[in-house]
């Protein structure tokens, strides 16, 4: 199941490394608060090259991460993984805003017109 969320980084946690029948492998976990009425906080794992690219995200950054979700069972308990395999970092906490021109510093604002009783609107 893949997904994608948006949330800020708050910790990191440390890396873990090992030797598998394929090579060496590295993997760190991350938590990253989303952006929600009701935030919650989401532990996501990288794993080799990601651990790289989430190591230059700073701490309260904004990020837009993809994620692959997917558990596991192991001795009759299940276990689920939630996999980063993009990540895109955002501007900060205006975001979500979208862009706007540049500020004109020579504009003025149009006269405002009379009333018009023709024009039946509130505003």
């Amino acid at each position: 199941m893949a997904l994608d969320f948006t949330g800020k980084l708050i910790q990191k946690l440390g890396q873990q490394t090992g030797q598998g029948k394929n090579g060496a492998w590295v993997k760190q976990e991350f938590i990253v608060e989303t952006q929600e009425q009701y935030p919650k906080k989401v532990c996501v794992s990288a794993w080799g090259d990601k651990v790289k690219e989430m190591d230059s995200v700073a701490i309260g950054e904004t990020i837009k991460l993809s994620v692959n979700i997917e558990s596991r069972e192991f001795n009759s308990r299940w276990y689920t993984d939630v996999r980063i395999w993009r990540v895109e970092r955002m501007r900060g906490a205006e975001s979500n805003v979208p862009d706007l021109p540049p500020f004109n510093e020579d504009f003025q604002m149009p006269p405002a017109n009379d009333f018009n009783p023709d024009n039946d609107l509130p505003f």
